[in-house]
C-alpha cells in the first residue's frame, strides 16, 4: 500500500488518505496519521464507521463519534475551518501546525444526506442512489435491453430524483447487524 502511494505521488497525483475511526483500534494513532500525512503534503479524512455489510465485528463496539475525536485532537493541533469541498461530505478544517487539510465525514453523528451528490455505481452495472441504503437501478440491463440512450438518461435522472433525504445506517449497540448488507468494496469507494 504506502509502495502505492509513492508511486502515484512521484507521478504527480494529488493523494487523500481516507481512514475510519475505530474505537480501541486505531484512535491512538490519528495524531501520527496527521503527522505523516502533513509532512508529505496528503489532505486526510477521517470517516466514522457505516454499517456496511457483515465485517466480522460489533460495529457498536468500534464507533467512534467524530465530534469526540475532533475535540481530542484539537488539544494538539490548532484546527482552523477550512472553505474546501472535494465534492463529497467531508468538512474541512486545516491542521496549522502541518499546513495540510483534515476531513470529518460523519453519516452517523452530522446527517449530511441533504447535501450529498453522490451516487455509485458498482462494476456490476448497479447504480445506488445512496450509499446507506439498498435501493438501486440495474444500468447494465438498461444498456444491454436498449437501442437508445434515452432509457439510461431517464433512469439516470430518476436516480437522482430518488435520492432519500436520509440514509439508512444505525449502528444498533444490540443487534450488531448491519443496516445495509452489501460490504463497501462491493459499492465501491
Amino acid at each position: 500500500m504506502l509502495a502505492g502511494i509513492h508511486a502515484a505521488r512521484a507521478a504527480g497525483l494529488k493523494v487523500k488518505i481516507n481512514t475510519v475511526a475505530l474505537r480501541g483500534l486505531n484512535e491512538d494513532g490519528l495524531d501520527e496519521l496527521i503527522r505523516w500525512c502533513g509532512e508529505l503534503g496528503m489532505d486526510l479524512a477521517l470517516l466514522e464507521t457505516m454499517p456496511l455489510g457483515d465485517v466480522g465485528v460489533h460495529r457498536a463496539d468500534r464507533y467512534l463519534a467524530l465530534d469526540h475525536v475532533r475535540e481530542r485532537l484539537e488539544r494538539r493541533w490548532t484546527l482552523r475551518p477550512d472553505p474546501h469541498s472535494s465534492g463529497g461530505p467531508a468538512r474541512y478544517a486545516t491542521v496549522a501546525e502541518t499546513g495540510g487539510r483534515l476531513g470529518f465525514i460523519t453519516p452517523l453523528s452530522h446527517d449530511f444526506c441533504g447535501a450529498c451528490n453522490r451516487v455509485r455505481v458498482t462494476a456490476t452495472g448497479r447504480l445506488y442512489p445512496c450509499l446507506g441504503s439498498e435501493a438501486f437501478i440495474d444500468l447494465r440491463a438498461l444498456v444491454r435491453g436498449s437501442e437508445s440512450d434515452q432509457a439510461l438518461t431517464a433512469a439516470l435522472a430518476d436516480a437522482i430524483g430518488r435520492k432519500p433525504p436520509r440514509h439508512d445506517f444505525v449502528v444498533d449497540a444490540f443487534s450488531g447487524q448491519p443496516s445495509v448488507r452489501r460490504t463497501m468494496h462491493v459499492t465501491g469507494g
